[in-house]
């Protein structure tokens, strides 16, 4: 099928350093511009982004800081970047919320005026969402192949969710699944210790999502400045963070999780800190003594002093 096209439009993918708009990055920038005749133009940057990639991101997209530390900044390469999409629309999966975003914040960090006035922007994901509904209702007659009678009332809500498992169980009982890593298993079995692990992939400390753990089993922030830093490394540099999540409107899980941290830290830090050295012990058999303490003789009253005692007293 050929698109109906006015104009051309534009798909394009972003890989970043993370997944913060604001404080990430842009690594590789992949554009495919399909033209109204039916052809098609692709091209790909590799972009230095100026700051570390942390490794867990490069176990995802495979690009590490050596891949691109000779690669051009995307200042440098913006303004080639908007030429070839100039008169595009845009289209992305999940691009909406994150690609395009990113794409407009590098583009202003550039100097360079990225209008979006005219352009229309098409998400994939979101017609896939849409079409495919991820409401329990949705998920009740495509596993169970029924309809949800009194959706949101708790009792038959629940009853329908323990359905939903176990036709996914049937489902996919013999289904391959290959993560982002490229590693293949059948991860949808009769087990609740392996249905944990499949759907705990981000694996949570909080639930929240503020701390995760990586993959030494070390909690980390999952958000803000810190992002991927363990929280160890973080109460090391700037320990007033922990008061500033504290106070702030984190969920009271969340906090609970984060005083065990920083208990954890402080004990940690006692453990290394060096013990004071002890007090020198009687050398041979010299008694010690402690000096007797001498009170100063009285002095006599004198006209200053009766001076102080007016000012004092008022009198």
């Amino acid at each position: 099928m050929k698109l109906n096209l006015k104009r051309p439009l534009a798909f394009f993918d972003l890989e970043a350093t993370g997944i913060n708009v604001g404080s990430d990055r842009i690594v590789e920038i992949a554009i495919l511009k399909a033209l109204p005749d039916g052809t098609e133009e692709v091209k790909t940057w590799r972009v230095n982004p100026e700051m570390p990639i942390p490794l867990q991101t490069s176990l995802i997209h495979g690009i590490y800081d050596e891949d691109i530390k000779d690669a051009p900044t995307f200042k440098q390469l913006a303004a080639e970047i908007a030429e070839f999409i100039a008169e595009a629309d845009l289209a992305g999966y999940n691009s909406n919320k994150f690609d395009i975003p990113m794409l407009l914040e590098e583009f202003l960090r550039a100097d360079v005026d990225f209008d979006m006035n005219e352009r229309k922007f098409v998400d994939v994901q979101n017609i896939f969402h849409q079409m495919e509904q991820r409401t329990l209702k949705a998920a009740y007659k495509f596993y169970c192949g029924e309809n949800l009678v009194n959706a949101h009332a708790a009792e038959a809500d629940v009853i329908a969710t323990y359905k939903v498992l176990l036709g996914q169980l049937e489902m996919y009982k013999e289904t391959e699944f290959e993560d982002k890593q490229g590693v293949r298993s059948v991860p949808v079995v009769n087990d609740v210790e392996a249905l944990h692990t499949f759907t705990n992939l981000h694996k949570p400390v909080d639930f929240a999502g503020r701390m995760v753990y990586n993959d030494k089993n070390e909690v980390c922030f999952n958000f803000g400045k810190h992002k991927g830093k363990t929280t160890a490394e973080v109460f090391a540099i700037e320990p007033s963070y922990y008061a500033w999540m504290k106070q702030g409107d984190f969920p009271l899980y969340t906090k609970k999780k984060l005083d065990e941290e920083w208990a954890k830290f402080n004990a940690k830090k006692n453990e290394n800190r060096p013990a004071r050295p002890q007090q020198p012990q009687n050398q041979g058999n010299k008694p010690q003594y402690n000096k007797p303490k001498v009170d100063k003789p009285a002095q006599p009253i004198n006209n200053d002093m009766l001076e102080q005692l007016k000012m004092k007293f008022g009198k």
